[in-house]
């Protein structure tokens, strides 16, 4: 206990020096937490995929769509349990600056998402009206929008106004669920078609398949794709994950940016306690001289040396980890109102915090190896005779 006393002490000795010093850790540790963050954020679609999901789209390109006849043929895959159609709608609300991600789907599609948690009465609702939508609970909570409301979206792709009832309010089951999604019946779009633009009718953005828990998904997009070889229209499948992780991709080059600042950010970290620790103990040799001629051994210095540095980088991230949880609430907050569709969901993980508490483990740890090594290899008589 004397020697946590002694290293709290030493710590504080300078409290003005060690004070900045945490501050400026905390800081650093604060930019690292929200890089890592944001860039968890952009990973967000690809952590929430499921491994039994597979997604055929057109070979050629995700905007060209495929004959809505493909269904039957795809349940007949072996493997495959459901099937599920989906559409991008592309609409905004009002203004086009109010955009957000919408889409149009069938029961089925739905039905593979449970992550998606509609109240049993809402959905029953939804299901009866070909009209009724379904919004996400941030979604709902960025446009005030309530329970039986209309609202009118404007067509980008699919023009003109549509009317839409919202019938049910989704939340979702997990963190990493994406509360920010409009979903509504793909039979709505696709009747709307059939009567002012048939050439857009019974056609379908992409095909959700929900294969068994024992079927290898590899087998099964071999086998759907093989399947329209040689159409007018072959399909790419894959699972869902990969799906996600393409978008991704896109913006692979400023993630590996992003990266590399983390580390930058954490070697700062390492300079900023690297200098505290040197100045300490360059002001101390004398006391460790001292201590050498009671008969302190080296293990006592690098103790003392290297707790000191461990309390001040410690307390440094403590600092940071709540400066973290504010910010990164507070972030969460104005991106869930003004950038939802890049980012809808945005939260501190737990594998950040552990990262930052490692990174100022390491730093305390390497920021003492040089005090302590000249402390323990200094000559008494050299120590001492700072004292002169």
């Amino acid at each position: 206990m004397k020697v946590f006393k002694l290293i709290f002490k030493n710590a504080l000795r300078h409290k003005l020096r060690t004070i900045l010093t945490m501050l400026g850790i905390a800081v650093a540790l604060l930019a690292f937490g929200l890089i890592r963050t944001v860039i968890n954020a952009w990973y967000a679609g690809v952590e929430a995929s499921a491994k039994n999901r597979l997604v055929t789209r057109s070979a050629v390109s995700l905007i060209q769509p495929l004959p809505l006849a493909y269904r039957e043929q795809l349940l007949k895959v072996p493997g495959v349990q459901s099937v599920g159609c989906a559409n991008w709608f592309g609409a905004y609300y009002g203004d086009p600056n109010n955009f957000f991600a919408n889409f149009a789907v069938d029961e089925a599609y739905l039905d593979m998402y449970p992550e998606f948690v509609v109240p049993p009465e809402q959905k029953e609702v939804y299901l009866r009206e070909r009209n009724a939508c379904l919004v996400g609970r941030k979604l709902a909570e960025r446009f005030g929008w309530k329970l039986d409301q209309t609202v009118t979206l404007t067509g980008t792709i699919f023009f003109g106004e549509w009317d839409f009832v919202i019938r049910g309010i989704y939340s979702g089951a997990q963190p990493s669920t994406d509360e920010t999604a409009f979903l509504f019946h793909w039979d709505y779009l696709n009747e709307r078609m059939r009567a002012t633009n048939p050439g857009m009718a019974d056609n379908v953005g992409w095909y959700m398949l929900l294969i068994d828990n024992q079927a290898n998904p590899a087998v099964v997009s071999e086998a759907v794709d093989a399947m329209f070889q040689n159409s007018f229209a072959e399909t790419k499948t894959e699972t869902e994950r990969a799906f996600q992780q393409s978008f991704v991709s896109m913006s692979g080059a400023i993630l590996a940016a992003m990266e590399a600042i983390s580390a930058v950010v954490v070697f700062i970290v390492l300079l900023v306690l690297a200098n505290t620790m040197a100045m300490t103990a360059r002001e101390r040799m004398a006391e460790y001289a001292v201590l050498k001629t009671l008969g302190f051994r080296p293990f006592h210095l690098i103790g003392l040396i290297g707790g000191e540095s461990l309390a001040i980088a410690l307390g440094g991230f403590a600092l940071g980890l709540v400066l973290m949880i504010y910010v990164c609430n507070g972030f969460a907050t104005f991106l869930t109102s003004n950038l939802g569709n890049f980012f809808p969901v945005f939260e501190l993980k737990n594998i950040t915090i552990m990262l930052a508490f490692v990174s100022a483990l390491l730093v305390g740890v390497f920021a003492a190896i040089f005090p302590a090594w000249r402390a323990v290899r200094m000559r008494i008589a050299d120590g001492l005779h700072r004292v002169a």
